[in-house]
């Protein structure tokens, strides 16, 4: 069996970082709006008066909010809306369908040259992210299974090779560089890259603090020298309506082809993502959540419009969860499951690969229907540790068959994981409890079988008393599938 990859955390931790506060203006706001009947023009007045403030709030460009409102009022007052049983709703549609827009419509998507490699220039200011950026990129591409080669161009800035190179040594990706200078640096790259078969080159080209002649003349040249296929600017969320002006700048002389927004684990207002598309008319790539390699990951305007209006993100928590988790073993410790055989090293495990998916947070806030109370909080992950450290202080027996667990075992236990004897106690307790109701299910559902079988051949034989005609045997209810108390966040295993 191979092993998978640790997933990524995308962009999930957006919702509890960058665009928090507006999130929790938006939810005020439509919620509003679904608890009426019927929306007079008032209604939708004031309403998109507060998204307007609520966009200008978290540094969106004014013209982006003028246009996204004129959008929204307008497509509000169709006759579509006011005649809606449930106009609300129909409000809620247009706003998300108007935020995709603005966050660039649909995922940008990366396409391969014919003819190897499939060239991509980095650019973007000093202190942008710009090289962790490149390595992290390569790594993407890594997961896509490409064989990316990186090219570290930039020579002005102290370090800056022996950082792409500790980068890249991390994810075994090779790094070409030459002492010459950038564009002989590019041009080596290139011929590198054509002579050793690999099919992506990504170029790391030098920034400066600011915008200047001297910063596009060289990547200008660089540019000209290996003809990109694609063009990234590396922006910094944090800087707000400045990352979009950085934008306009070398769009002007680089044509852009999308942009990377980094730090967007930092306390962003959100401006750039919702501004940078619709003002330079480039969208948004990829986005960088956190330092580490695998904090990276493609944008998608369609999952962050909804997690910003508080909707959740199904595929991304899908993703996020088939990247970590080894399909046969799952398989494997669902049959155990429903066979009564999952044992305590069995739901440790699947723990473990739950926090492999990321901040527990995050995934709590990309799970649709969640009550705002529930996502706003704070999951402490140490009570993970908590259960972990009670089931790793059993006997592998004890983990196999809880039964044996006594008074004397339970303290021994206890003490072993400096918890306490009630602590152990309702582990257990819940832990029964759901393989006995997960056992049920699967009996079930095997007595279903049964009785179809059994109506199949009775089809052939004698039929139902006219009485009965329409009678059937009433299954019985489903047992309540308990929940696993962990930080006062109920994890509750889904039915099948």
């Amino acid at each position: 069996m191979n092993a998978r990859k640790v997933a990524e955390p995308s962009t999930a931790s957006l919702a509890k970082s960058m665009f928090q506060s507006l999130t929790d203006r938006f939810d005020g706001i439509l919620s509003r709006l679904k608890g009426k009947g019927r929306l007079t023009e008032n209604d939708i007045a004031e309403a998109t008066r507060e998204i307007r403030l609520a966009l200008l709030e978290a540094d969106v460009h004014f013209n982006v909010v003028q246009g996204f409102i004129e959008r929204t009022r307008q497509r509000c007052l169709s006759a579509d809306v006011s005649e809606s049983l449930t106009p609300g709703q129909q409000v809620v549609k247009i706003v998300n369908e108007e935020l995709k827009t603005i966050l660039g419509g649909e995922s940008f998507q990366v396409t391969y040259s014919s003819k190897p490699p499939t060239v991509v220039l980095m650019a973007g200011l000093q202190g942008s992210g710009k090289t962790t950026s490149s390595a992290k990129l390569a790594r993407w591409f890594k997961s896509q299974g490409r064989n990316p080669l990186l090219v570290a161009a930039d020579l002005q800035r102290p370090a800056a090779v022996d950082q792409l190179q500790t980068l890249a040594k991390q994810i075994e990706v090779p790094v070409f560089t030459a002492p010459e200078g950038a564009i002989e640096a590019a041009r080596g790259g290139l011929l590198e890259a054509q002579q050793t078969g690999r099919d992506v080159l990504i170029v790391d080209t030098a920034g400066r603090l600011t915008v200047d002649s001297a910063l596009m003349d060289e990547i200008a040249g660089i540019s000209d020298s290996v003809e990109p296929d694609y063009t990234f600017l590396v922006v910094d969320a944090m800087t707000g309506q400045d990352a979009v002006n950085t934008a306009e700048a070398f769009h002007a002389t680089l044509e852009l082809d999308a942009v990377i927004l980094t730090k967007l684990d930092g306390d962003a207002r959100g401006g750039a993502a919702l501004s940078v598309k619709e003002v330079v008319g480039r969208p948004v790539a990829f986005a960088s959540t956190g330092e580490k390699l695998q904090d990276f990951d493609q944008f998608h305007p369609e999952r962050m419009a909804e997690r910003i209006l508080g909707m959740g993100d199904v595929l991304t928590l899908i993703e996020k969860a088939e990247e970590v988790f080894e399909q046969e073993a799952a398989e494997a410790a669902t049959q155990r499951l429903l066979e009564g055989t999952f044992t305590l090293d069995d739901f440790v495990e699947q723990l473990r690969q739950v926090r492999q998916m990321g901040d527990l947070s995050s995934i709590v806030s990309m799970m649709p229907g969640i009550p705002k109370e529930v996502k706003d909080a704070d999951v402490d992950e140490r009570e993970i540790d908590r259960v972990e450290a009670i089931v790793l202080s059993m006997t592998p027996e004890e983990r196999i068959n809880p039964d044996v667990v006594d008074g004397s075992r339970r303290a021994r236990i206890a003490k072993g994981s400096g918890t306490t004897p009630t602590q152990v106690s309702n582990l257990l307790k819940q832990f029964k409890e759901m393989r006995k109701a997960m056992k049920g299910l699967a009996g079930l559902g095997s007595k279903s079988k049964g009785r179809k079988s059994r109506t199949k051949k009775g089809k052939k034989g004698k039929k139902n008393s006219a009485k009965g005609g329409n009678s059937r045997v009433q299954p019985k209810e489903s047992p309540t599938i308990p929940k696993l108390d962990i930080d006062g966040l109920d994890l509750t295993l889904p039915g099948r």
